[in-house]
């Protein structure tokens, strides 16, 4: 009876102390099941180079990383960086060199994934201009939207790597390259490969895109995504990258699906023509969001001589330190939580 008693009495002690050792996670607070709130700002009108998000939007992926994402188009006079500023979007769409610009005026915005991995704009023109390589533009007309933005600052590019200064006649023609082509206004445009030389080729002309740089590659980091430093939170922005990457990878195997969803945020495209020409829009942005890095990849040397170029060039004042102009920590965390 005393052995019995005694074994009775040790097992009942180890389940009090197994009881006490698992009362804690008993007690423990519930997690937050909530989703993150977060405000995309998208700098157009709808259109479908944001297709991957919404197809992600549509498609739930934000929703299956506990997001709760709004996509907010920008209005047509709207500061770039105003609502961000303002604390009305947590993230915006927009262009590396505009980043860099703002950090200049006082702007503590960082660029944490790119976008487009490849640059996107380019030389073009037509089969029967004679026009082969910038070198051939002496003498010639180059048209663009404006001393401005993504066109203009591929335009020093062009004329730093060419000695193009001045030797040819630069016209600021707004956004009107399709018909400045087509009336042989102008020699050659500097315009997107993903837009403006598709919309001259859809005006029935033989369009020819040209390398503006020796050696093919711009001084220019891609459209990416930024937030303001004290809003910057890697663990949630990661989520984001993962839900945009998903959409992208949905849109390439099918576009046609996709094209559904985009129509359901850019009405023109019920139009069929229209239709038409937005899928051949989409498929060559496609092209831009991917490469053979990891999605949203941060090139470091890239955005060192973009840096340089800025201040050579007098874009900027002086030359500002990439590494706090961008993060890659979004990035692997993104790859990370893969």
């Amino acid at each position: 009876m005393k052995k019995l008693f005694a074994l009775i009495s040790a097992v009942t002690a180890v389940l009090i102390m197994t009881g006490c050792s698992q009362a804690p996670a008993e007690q423990a607070q519930p997690k937050n099941t909530e989703p993150d709130k977060v405000t995309i700002g998208l700098t157009y009108i709808p259109d479908v180079q944001f297709g991957p998000l919404y197809v992600a939007l549509d498609k739930g992926y934000f929703a299956d990383e506990g997001l709760d994402v709004t996509l907010r188009h920008h209005g047509a006079q709207e500061a770039l960086f105003g609502a961000l500023e303002a604390g009305e979007e947590d993230i915006v769409f927009a262009g590396a060199t505009e980043m860099m610009q703002a950090r200049t005026q006082g702007l503590d915005v960082v660029n944490w994934a790119t976008l487009y991995q490849k640059y996107p704009v380019t030389l073009i023109t037509t089969a029967d201009s004679g026009i082969k390589t910038p070198a051939d533009l002496v003498g010639k007309k180059v048209g663009l939207p404006g001393p401005y933005g993504e066109n203009y600052y591929s335009l020093l590019a062009m004329e730093e790597s060419y000695g193009l200064k001045d030797k040819m006649t630069v016209e600021y023609i707004g956004y009107t390259q399709a018909a400045a082509m087509a009336g042989h206004q102008v020699d050659a445009i500097i315009g997107f490969n993903n837009n403006d030389s598709i919309a001259i080729e859809n005006a029935g002309l033989d369009v020819v895109e040209i390398p503006m740089v020796k050696g093919g590659q711009m001084p220019l980091v891609g459209v990416g995504l930024g937030s303001l430093k004290s809003n910057l939170n890697p663990q949630v922005y990661a989520r984001v990258l993962s839900a945009i990457e998903r959409g992208v990878n949905e849109s390439i195997k099918d576009p046609d699906a996709a094209m559904d969803i985009i129509a359901k945020h850019v009405p023109s495209l019920t139009d069929l023509d229209q239709r038409a020409l937005g899928r051949k829009v989409f498929d060559a942005t496609l092209k831009l969001y991917t490469s053979d890095s990891e999605f949203g990849h941060q090139d470091s040397q890239l955005w060192e001589k973009m840096s340089t170029f800025l201040a050579e060039s007098g874009i900027v004042d002086k030359a500002v330190p990439p590494l706090s102009t961008f993060t890659a920590e979004v990035v692997k965390l993104s790859s990370t939580n893969r």
